[in-house]
């Protein structure tokens, strides 16, 4: 099983156009996860944009070392949720080529990394959804109560929205 998919640059700028806010301005995708966090090439070297807990890393210098850490289970487990994703997959729930699992619940809202949290949806959707959560979030005090969260979805994303 692949863990890992790829974009077109298309996709790629619609997904992360919500995730500004982590200054992505000299970012290239050159990756995606199966749950949509995203890989960059930076001027700093290679970094992980990690959509469950709405961080940007630079775990590496150079894309040898990306490869070669994905190749180890630390690797396809803390990067590309590996476990979990497999158990998806044993229970039916795949992604096609333009989508990614997502979470029902998302974590950052209190919602479980299990698979019964899990759904496929489109990865621009997806990864251009929480990334409007994570920015909402990003201020508030650690335990605050949320009543509820308002997501725009641009106006040629709205018929991928419905699918």
């Amino acid at each position: 099983m692949n863990l890992t998919k790829e974009f077109g640059a298309a996709e790629y700028a619609a997904a992360l156009e919500s995730w500004e806010w982590l200054d992505l301005a000299d970012a290239v995708p050159v990756l995606a996860t199966l749950f949509g966090d995203v890989i960059l090439q930076t001027p700093q070297g290679f970094a992980f944009l990690d959509t469950v807990e709405g961080s940007l890393t630079f775990p590496w210098p150079d894309r040898e070392s990306v490869e070669v850490a994905l190749q180890t289970q630390d690797g396809q487990d803390r990067y590309l949720m590996g476990e979990l994703a497999l158990a998806a997959a044993e229970q039916g729930i795949v992604a096609g080529p333009q989508q990614v699992l997502s979470f029902i619940h998302p974590p950052v809202l209190g919602g479980e990394l299990t698979v019964a949290n899990l759904e496929v949806q489109d990865f621009v959707v997806a990864t251009n959804i929480v990334g409007q959560i994570h920015q909402q979030v990003l201020d508030l005090p650690a335990g605050t109560p949320i009543a509820g969260v308002a997501v725009e979805v641009p106006a040629d994303d709205c018929t991928a929205a419905r699918g």
